[in-house]
């Protein structure tokens, strides 16, 4: 992303993928916004401005996860997902809280690894065709300095015909059904090491037993692969000797640290209610665990420790049984923004058919277009689809956009299956070949509950 992105720029860029929810683009492109505006702050004061976290409020199918998730791509930033359910008190069945921190680390060192590793890429193929070539047509041995040749000079390159009609060979595919034998560098001692860690482990400690037997661990393993294989694995073989891995996990850290973005799904779902009892304990106490890591705190991860005092977390929730201010006070005051999300309608359904970069109509028509069949969506057949959707919606339960993946799903069905037989034809979806396919389906309640 662009470091001089305004929140007003964010939002168009939200505008390509999700449809509606102004509020709620608004005040993640702030929240988005503000990082960069921290960046700029001078002196001891650019450690005391905290993120603002924000809470999602509505039904399921609204959009409050896309929202996040194309936040984080935007900013190119360290993105978790994570259900608030699956936590509990720490030392009963379920995942320790901190486990959030973990996985928000490692996704950070993938991200950053594999920007690094675009850089050098081409170095890597480069080196991985020779040693391809090597494979194919063994270099001569012996060699080495003439006699007069000073030292300190490398001998001249010597330009093997051979090798160069090879490697036009290889490069036009020529060579593709060829085997060869590769050594290639494998992980071994990983049981052993899944075997003793677990729950409660110090990851520190496991961080240096993983190092430790890795590195031991390590061994070559000669392998029988096609030749195109065989140059895949070479170059990830040379991307991983070309990268520096400690500043990698330097930037890795300090990415998830300063620009991390994790989104607390079904947070509502670890509200304590009035009219429930036994379970409320647990959990307060998945809350209770979870402050320390949302108000700023240090854990012990594999890459070393990593503080969360500027990670951006973005909880959401329906809240059907429960409020926001059901939370224990000192999560509330966490959260300061609470944004409600709106129930999509109709109207919503047809512009999310049609609008965004990745809509669904735009999707089933690549899909089709790979047998050969090419699909024409008539705007009255997007608007009987629109209209089928809601009105199951508001019948049976209200999944929001969800209802649409059902309901093409259904209508697409006989093509979807037939369409590597029938052949190179264009076939124009219609009102009429919605009603034919959805429209005694749509009317019956019983068979729209459990099919739609």
């Amino acid at each position: 992303m662009s470091s001089s992105m305004t929140p007003a720029q964010i939002v168009v860029e939200l505008d390509r993928y999700i449809v509606g929810q102004r509020d709620a683009k608004r005040a993640v492109a702030v929240a988005l916004r503000n990082r960069w505006r921290r960046q700029q702050v001078e002196g001891a004061l650019k450690d005391e401005i905290a993120p603002k976290n924000i809470i999602l409020i509505g039904p399921t199918g609204v959009g409050k996860t896309e929202i996040a998730r194309r936040l984080a791509k935007l900013a190119k930033a360290p993105f978790c997902k994570v259900e608030a359910s699956k936590f509990t008190e720490v030392g009963y069945v379920g995942r320790d809280v901190d486990s959030i921190v973990r996985d928000l680390v490692e996704i950070s060192v993938k991200l950053v690894r594999d920007e690094e590793a675009a850089k050098v890429r081409g170095r890597a193929h480069a080196a991985a065709e020779e040693r391809v070539l090597d494979l194919l047509l063994p270099r001569a041995t012996g060699g080495g300095n003439r006699f007069g040749d000073r030292p300190d000079e490398a001998s001249p390159q010597v330009i093997d015909p051979t090798r160069e009609k090879f490697r036009a060979m290889l490069r036009d595919g020529k060579l593709d059904d060829r085997e060869v034998e590769v050594d290639l560098t494998e992980e071994s001692g990983g049981p052993l090491v899944q075997m003793l860690s677990g729950p409660g482990m110090d990851e520190g400690a496991m961080g240096g037993l993983r190092d430790m037997l890795g590195g031991l661990g390590k061994k070559a393993k000669r392998r029988r692969l096609k030749v195109p294989e065989a140059w895949r694995a070479l170059t990830e073989e040379e991307v991983d000797k070309l990268l520096d891995h400690d500043r990698v996990t330097r930037d890795a850290v300090i990415r998830a640290e300063q620009h991390g973005i994790v989104f607390l799904d079904e947070i509502d779902k670890i509200v304590s209610s009035h009219e429930r009892g036994g379970a409320d304990v647990s959990r307060q106490g998945v809350q209770r665990d979870l402050l320390p890591i949302v108000e700023g705190s240090t854990v012990t991860t594999k890459y070393g420790p990593v503080k969360t005092d500027h990670v951006l977390f973005i909880a959401a929730g329906a809240f059907h049984t429960a409020k926001p201010s059901d939370l224990i006070p000192e999560l509330q005051g966490r959260f300061p923004i609470r944004v409600e999300l709106e129930p999509l309608t109709a109207d919503d359904f047809v512009r999310i058919l049609t609008e965004p970069k990745n809509a669904l109509t735009l999707q089933y028509s690549a899909l089709l277009a790979t047998d050969g069949v090419t699909i024409e969506w008539t705007p009255d057949a997007v608007h009987e689809l629109a209209r089928i959707a809601a009105d199951v919606n508001a019948r049976t339960a209200n999944i929001g956009a969800r209802r649409l993946h059902t309901v093409l799903e259904r209508l697409l069905d006989d093509l979807l299956y037939n369409a590597p037989d029938i052949g190179t034809q264009t076939i124009p979806i219609t009102k009429a070949y919605v009603d034919e396919r959805l429209g005694a389906l749509a009317a019956d309640d019983d068979l729209a509950r459990f099919i739609l």
